[in-house]
């Protein structure tokens, strides 16, 4: 029985469909292959993004994490500029307001107000960064980044009302994108006899990374609130936080901090 042209068409447009659903289904089963089983120390946001072979790589830095015995917290960039445009994708709100982290800086709050409480009934010492606005150190004569200068509102850094400084509460106001440059956070941190410093806040790939760089070089031990950590894009935050994680801080779960802090508070209250 002969086939008509359009039959013929049919059959190989199937045969097409078909073999494309194979080579999906094998690379679908290459890629789960390549899938690591995931420990404790790289059961983070990083996890879909790299490779077992890459963590292969960087086996040899797993470790015990910890928070020291006397720990501070250090919260960077929690200004408005930072949330402007409101809880939207970044994409659209950068349109209006280049320096927002949109939805991102949203998701943050949450988790942040969390390990804000804890920090305090647990009576750890409370450190902002900010930038610099003061007319006496001449604002703007150095930039954090190299990122195009734009219209700021009057109130761009001030920190957002859920986190607001409360009497005891140190604010950092800094030109450069570490905390720890050119301020005097060292001597605050070394009068208090300061071991380790919980940093988070924005940017992942900016101040934050920074600060945990130099807070690390200056001999902190460091650690990093996963979920209370922002940036204008996902794939810096996930790269930057399993760089830090393997080589300068300890890169924990918020909500593993929280339940640390607020066992010191139990044994702080029962003293």
């Amino acid at each position: 029985m002969r086939r008509s042209g359009a039959d013929l068409r049919r059959a190989w447009t199937y045969l097409k469909r078909w073999a494309n659903v194979v080579e999906n289904a094998t690379a679908a089963q290459g890629r789960e292959r390549e899938r690591p089983m995931i420990d404790d120390f790289e059961d983070h946001c990083w996890r879909d993004i790299v490779p077992a072979h890459v963590l292969d790589l960087y086996k040899h830095y797993k470790r015990d994490l910890f928070i020291g015995p006397r720990a501070a917290i250090l919260c960077i960039d929690l200004y408005e500029l930072a949330y402007e445009g409101g809880p939207r994708p970044v994409e659209e709100v950068a349109k209006d307001f280049p320096s927002s982290c949109g939805v991102n800086a949203w998701n943050a709050i949450e988790p942040t107000k969390r390990l804000f409480a804890a920090a305090r009934k647990a009576g750890l010492p409370i450190f902002y960064s900010t930038g610099e606005t003061r007319r006496a150190a001449k604002p703007g004569a150095v930039t954090a980044t190299n990122r195009r200068k734009s219209q700021m509102a009057a109130n761009a850094f001030d920190i957002r009302p859920e986190f607001a400084p409360q009497d005891g509460d140190v604010v950092i106001f800094k030109q450069r994108a570490s905390a720890f440059f050119g301020t005097p956070l060292v001597a605050h941190l070394t009068q208090l006899n300061i071991d380790t410093v919980i940093v988070f806040g924005e940017s992942t790939s900016g101040c934050v990374r920074a600060s945990t760089v130099d807070g690390y070089s200056y001999g902190y031990h460091m650690v990093m609130a996963e979920e209370c950590c922002f940036d204008r894009s996902e794939l810096s935050h996930k790269v930057n936080l399993f760089d830090l994680h393997h080589k300068y801080a300890d890169v924990m779960k918020t909500d593993e901090i929280v339940r640390e802090l607020e066992r010191r508070a139990v044994s702080r209250a029962a003293e």
